[in-house]
């Protein structure tokens, strides 16, 4: 049912990459957290990591708009499914303004999500080696799409008093309002590696510090009642909150593999699908887990570094993306579980394996022990992987049927060898034409992140599954 959702919120955005969006959104995020108001945070595109610094300042789950793998139609009614009863929403972009999909325009681009949002924009401009220049900058994003409506800037990395009035100075010029300026605070910086910020999960006392911190900081350089008022001019939002149940019932039909599992009936009632947690396994959607809960599962989480055992009753098992690389030794370690997962897999359990996943399934990775569900073996690389993929679905596996379409992305460091099995997951059919991962009896192994919401019928096809395992 279509509604009105009247939400204060804001799009954190900036030039490019590396000009501070992460610690504004974030900062922000805390400071009004601080004030009482249930913050709800978002992330624009794929990355899994920051929405886990955006749950921290906020005690709610960081959820990301993505336009290219969704969809432009899901990402407002996403929006207010993750907003619901909420304050205040604040949406961190992605790279810079304007940036999105290599060769589709707009294509989710953070421009293109404050649109589809009709969110005011707040710039954040790493002013660090420019003055009077700043003015042209600011105009430059505000004229280049007149849809897109920039509130004000936010200044980063300001060196001095005098930078700073000379910085106020030319935007109050050309008319931009200047809602905040940080000074250089390299206490607040979190650690980052090959993939980006060190997730939450293995710092997260330290985490919780420079959350802290960079809370201080906004408060003391932002002003956060214009940034509040400038919050409450974005109308309101006409369009029906994305549901994961009702997601399921548009897409199920009666009688087929799709079905939710709660239709299959049974004795053994809801299935357990344990998911992978824990610091080597960080990556994963909120939606998934709903859709899966949806769908009649039981979802458990459980810790490959820690666990021994599966848990109990698992008749489904999901592993997403993470940093197993950084963890082999301790992976390889864990006998028992890697056994565990063997003989769940050999038994033709329902298994769905994205990226780090995949690497836990191989014989090995980095010369260590793993699962040895798949004839591969994985090892670190200096190449990384990055981008948009549109794929199809080459077999026939408890996550998707053949010729199923998705749109995902790739983000690793790591190489699979061979990278496709006799039955692949995936044949990429854009930017590039390639097959890639594994399908094995009930055994799905991709490097591919996919987001369900854009396909329901996934998790209802895997949660069919795991109610038809005895």
């Amino acid at each position: 049912m279509v509604r009105q959702v009247s939400l204060p919120r804001l799009v954190v955005a900036a030039p490019s990459s590396g000009s501070g969006k992460t610690t504004v959104a974030t900062g922000l995020m805390a400071a009004f957290s601080e004030r009482g108001l249930a913050v709800s945070p978002h992330k624009a595109g794929p990355d899994y990591i920051d929405p886990g610094y955006h749950a921290l300042a906020t005690g709610r789950p960081g959820r990301n708009l993505d336009a290219f793998m969704c969809g432009p139609e899901l990402v407002a009614p996403l929006f207010a499914h993750g907003a619901a009863g909420c304050d205040l929403a604040v949406v961190e972009g992605v790279m810079g303004l304007y940036d999105g999909a290599a060769g589709r325009g707009e294509l989710a681009s953070t421009a293109q999500v404050a649109k589809l949002l009709r969110a005011p924009v707040v710039l954040v401009v790493d002013a660090s080696s420019q003055s009077r220049s700043v003015a042209a900058l600011a105009h430059g994003f505000a004229s280049f799409d007149p849809q897109v409506r920039l509130g004000g800037v936010i200044l980063n990395k300001v060196g001095s008093d005098r930078h700073e009035v000379m910085l106020r100075e030319a935007l109050e010029e050309a008319g931009t309002p200047v809602l905040g300026v940080l000074r250089r605070a390299p206490q607040v910086a979190a650690p980052s590696r090959h993939l980006g910020l060190v997730p939450v999960a293995e710092r997260r006392a330290d985490a919780l510090a420079s959350v802290a911190a960079l809370a201080e900081q906004v408060r003391a350089g932002c002003d956060l009642d214009a940034l509040m008022a400038l919050a409450r001019t974005a109308p309101p939002l006409h369009c029906a909150p994305w549901s994961p149940s009702a997601a399921l019932a548009e897409r199920a039909r009666p009688g087929s593999a799709d079905e939710p599992a709660e239709r299959t009936g049974g004795a053994a009632g809801r299935p357990v699908v344990a998911v992978a947690g824990g610091p080597a396994f960080t990556f994963s959607y909120a939606e998934h887990a709903e859709l899966l809960t949806a769908a009649g599962a039981d979802v458990v989480a459980f810790d490959p570094l820690r666990d021994e055992a599966l848990p109990e009753g698992t008749r489904g098992l999901v592993i997403g993306g993470g940093f197993p690389e950084v963890y082999a030794p301790e992976l390889s370690a864990n006998a028992p579980l890697r056994g565990a997962v063997a003989a769940f897999a050999a038994a033709g359990g329902p298994v769905a394996a994205e990226c780090a996943g995949l690497l836990y399934l191989a014989r090995s990775l980095d010369g260590k022990p793993m699962c040895g569900v798949l004839d591969a073996d994985a090892r670190m690389s200096e190449r990384l992987t990055l981008g948009y993929r549109e794929a199809v679905a080459l077999s026939d596996s408890p996550l998707a049927a053949a010729g199923t379409r998705l749109r995902g992305h790739e983000f690793h460091r790591t190489v699979v060898e061979p990278g496709a099995g006799p039955a692949p997951a995936w044949g990429f059919t854009r930017p590039e034409r390639r097959v890639e991962g594994f399908v094995r009896q009930g055994v799905h192994a991709s490097y591919l992140h996919t987001h369900w919401a854009a396909e329901p019928s996934v998790a209802a096809r895997f949660a069919a599954a795991a109610a038809a395992r005895p």
